[in-house]
């Protein structure tokens, strides 16, 4: 992909006057533009090994919040933080990387081949002055079902609590960064989610800053009948039991890429919807039988819809409260999160919230690349 194609929403395309609340992005290539040499050489594939390295700590801690959580998953998590070179931690702002779907929060500080780490993009962004040192902890937050979404579950656990109660005081006593105003927070796709849920419960109270990459939203749009039909096929090869689909997927030795499809919309469903004495607390919003929306489950999903969750006053006053607030969305999404983005933008826009959206030409999947915008943004707005 070509850096012409990524555009802000309607950029090159009539382009829409910006409007005095919605703050203008400080890109490499001058005020409000994402495009340039610098930025481009965030899109190539071979890595820059001249930049100096930053050291990447790995803590453990044992989690009171997630002890005896119902799908039986381990309270002992890892947390690999990055320091940048020269630097002890002390006194630098501090983000957190809230990682998608099928992965955990290290899966980000692994070798990677062609491209980057995300530890080896804060070096080069660092060195060449795109971005203040920050320190960033990675939180191992991967589930039996697959994932999270970073919310507070009686099926998948409480994760905002552990994020927000036990995670965040262990890296800041240990490292001596972030506080009060100098924490943020970003992710893509269900970790974007998480970014849209955090900030908007937790906006200036937590988190000061907040960026999501292609971050669940629009749920009629996302989760339409089509998907919950997909998985009900699925279900058909197990005698329609949740149960018997995810125990076969478990003995393995290999899934089915349609397996993974199912075990996410399991996931969401334990997280928005949790039934606890379902197995792995798991039960969907359609009928079984017809598909047939069940709505007071449904009810229960769109209320985590960050596109819902904007109108209810308390999360515009967090918004507010941020220093700064970034999304983006590919136009070309599979998942029609673009269409949930669009809408979000206007909401935000009609409320007068400070925020910034971007489009880019591309689909949901290998995106890393558009962190080269929301990590210096969300740094320099928390230093």
């Amino acid at each position: 992909m070509g850096v012409d194609a990524v555009v802000r929403r309607g950029a090159g395309r009539g382009c829409r006057e910006r409007r005095d609340h919605r703050p203008v992005l400080d890109g490499p290539s001058g005020p409000g533009k994402t495009g340039g040499p610098d930025f481009a050489r965030g899109l190539e594939l071979r890595k820059d090994f001249t930049s100096p390295e930053g050291t990447i700590h790995r803590l453990r801690i044992d989690s009171r919040a997630l002890e005896g959580n119902l799908l039986g998953d381990p309270a002992n998590r890892r947390i690999d933080v990055y320091v940048p070179a020269g630097h002890d931690g002390s006194g630098l702002a501090l983000l957190v990387d809230l990682v998608g779907y099928t992965a955990g929060g290290p899966a980000h500080t692994n070798w990677k081949n062609y491209g980057e780490s995300v530890p080896e993009r804060l070096d080069r962004l660092i060195a060449t002055g795109r971005m203040p040192p920050v320190v960033v902890a990675f939180p191992d937050c991967f589930t039996r079902l697959g994932g999270n979404q970073y919310v507070d579950s009686a099926a998948m656990g409480p994760w905002e609590t552990f994020l927000i109660a036990e995670m965040l005081p262990f890296v800041e006593e240990t490292f001596g960064c972030g506080g009060a105003g100098r924490r943020g927070l970003f992710g893509k796709s269900s970790g974007g989610f998480g970014a849209f849920v955090h900030a908007m419960r937790n906006g200036g109270r937590i988190w000061a800053a907040a960026a999501s990459h292609s971050g669940d939203i629009g749920f009629e749009f996302l989760y339409h009948l089509g998907e919950f039909a997909g998985v009900l096929r699925r279900l058909a090869d197990h005698d329609m039991s949740v149960e018997a689909f995810l125990r076969k997927f478990e003995e393995g030795p290999k899934a089915k890429d349609s397996d993974w499809h199912t075990l996410m919309i399991l996931a969401q469903a334990a997280s928005f919807d949790p039934d606890p004495d379902a197995f792995c607390g798991v039960r969907l919003p359609v009928d079984l039988e017809t598909c047939r929306i069940i709505d007071e489950r449904w009810a229960n999903w769109l209320r985590w819809d960050p596109l819902r969750m904007a109108d209810d006053p308390g999360c515009q006053t967090s918004l507010r409260s941020l220093k700064a607030f970034y999304f983006d969305c590919g136009d070309i999404d599979q998942y029609n999160m673009v269409y949930g983005s669009r809408l979000l933008d206007k909401k935000l826009d009609a409320l007068g919230i400070a925020h910034a959206y971007e489009e880019f030409h591309d689909n949901h999947s290998s995106v890393d690349y558009r962190m080269d915008i929301s990590l210096p943004l969300l740094a320099r707005a928390l230093s």
